[in-house]
């Protein structure tokens, strides 16, 4: 949604002006435009072997947040038995049918929302997350979601793009924000994607960070690795 401009007070009231078309518009993109984006852009042919990588390893029953049109499916392993898809988008659902009509691994879609998800406590083995931890709005609350449901030694398996190590390419990540975030849902670019899993309670066990080749720096400083929850 478009944020209204703020505009003086008139007494104790503070007036702002809206723009229903504006924001309806936004809302449109956003729900029925940005999904194919991401299905289109996460699902080039190079993120391939950072996907084998994130999944290599998920076994037992899986919680995947930031499902989206299910680009992980052809890549989890044989030792997954079950996977519970976490994602608000039901155009990406959609968008998924094709894939999980080919997927042999039971999917059901049950949850909408990362940061309070629906299952009881040490409910799953492992959960994976691609490319989704820059657009959760707080990212805190849901890895400590995930530690809540994931059962003690669990494994959270993660390959995520944030803040870059050169300070140069954290300049321009810094400009760019507010347009990324715009264009792709929301979107960070600077966050510290490993010190934000650590300081939820999990303790990182493996971890590559590279910049994607063939992506701009600023959007493709990448964490892939896997943490295990106490």
């Amino acid at each position: 949604m478009c944020p209204a401009p703020a505009v003086p007070s008139v007494g104790s009231v503070n007036i702002r002006w809206h723009h229903p078309r504006k924001e309806k518009l936004m809302g449109f993109y956003a729900e029925h435009i940005v999904p194919r984006i991401l299905d289109k852009a996460c699902g080039l042919e190079a993120a391939t072997p950072f996907r084998e990588r994130a999944c290599a390893g998920l076994a037992g029953e899986v919680v995947e947040i930031g499902f989206g049109s299910g680009l992980n499916l052809p890549h989890y392993p044989a030792e997954v038995v079950s996977v519970a898809a976490v994602d608000p988008s039901d155009v990406g659902w959609k968008l998924a049918a094709q894939r999980l009509a080919k997927a042999t691994v039971p999917v059901r879609r049950a949850g909408l929302d990362g940061q309070r998800l629906p299952f009881d406590d040490d409910t799953f083995d492992a959960a994976l997350s691609t490319w989704t931890m820059c657009t959760i709005p707080d990212l805190v609350a849901a890895l400590q979601e995930l530690r809540r449901v994931l059962r003690p030694g669990g494994t959270l398996h993660f390959v995520e793009h944030g803040l870059a190590p050169d300070e140069k390419v954290r300049r321009m990540q810094r400009r760019m924000e507010p347009l990324n975030k715009r264009i792709f849902g929301g979107c960070h670019l600077t966050r510290p994607i490993t010190d934000l899993i650590t300081g939820a309670g999990f303790e990182i066990k493996e971890l590559d960070q590279y910049y994607e080749p063939g992506a701009p720096k600023f959007a493709g400083a990448d964490s892939l690795g896997v943490a295990v929850s106490a």
